[in-house]
């Protein structure tokens, strides 16, 4: 629309136009109010270029961002365990492991047992998981937030920190035990038999 604005003599007042392809811009506007401690989700449409079992061009991503005084790791993985244990049940297990997003320090990957084979990798036929394929799913990331993000909002990193993370909700309903999904794309589709189960 941009392009077609531009060849009609209107230039586009905001520049050229992208797609969304994740929500952080919402954490830097509440982090630039300043208005402390700050504990928060944000929820809204993204997209990215890829497309497979798992994954679709476009996802609703949802953040949480907590800053205050002396949060820990312990307290990430406290809210990461609750959330995992309130949505999909006492028995999925989670684990974080380490990985590098740019604005976290440390950063994480979080992982939850697969509901499909149990965390087993093995279907109860004996073949492979076609989902998960070693018994752990991918989740989202999280990590504390780098102290360069407050300080470049104008929050004293001496002072405060916190934690964030991220995942998709499609991705989150596709871990889910009793929805029949094996392949995040279906959400998408016109199977009415696949969609009479929401």
């Amino acid at each position: 629309m941009g392009n077609l604005l531009h060849r009609r003599g209107n230039p586009p007042k905001k520049g050229t136009v992208l797609l969304t392809p994740h929500t952080s811009s919402g954490q830097i506007r509440e982090l630039e109010k300043g208005k402390l401690p700050i504990k928060m989700l944000n929820i809204a449409k993204t997209y990215r270029r890829q497309s497979d079992i798992s994954h679709t061009p476009m996802f609703h991503q949802f953040e949480g961002l907590c800053i205050g005084e002396n949060i820990s790791i312990a307290q990430l993985k406290g809210t990461l365990e609750y959330f995992a244990k309130s949505y999909f049940g006492e028995k999925r297990q989670t684990r974080i492991r380490p990985f590098h997003f740019q604005f976290t320090e440390p950063s994480f990957e979080v992982d939850i047992t697969c509901g499909v084979c149990n965390g087993t990798g093995i279907l109860t036929d004996g073949s492979p998981c076609r989902l998960c394929k070693s018994g752990w799913l991918e989740l989202g990331g999280a990590g504390m937030v780098h102290p360069n993000v407050l300080k470049n909002t104008g929050i004293d990193p001496e002072k405060f920190n916190g934690f964030a993370f991220g995942w998709g909700v499609e991705r989150v309903a596709l871990m889910k035990e009793g929805i029949e999904i094996d392949d995040l794309r279906l959400l998408y589709s016109n199977n009415l038999d696949f969609l009479q189960q929401f």
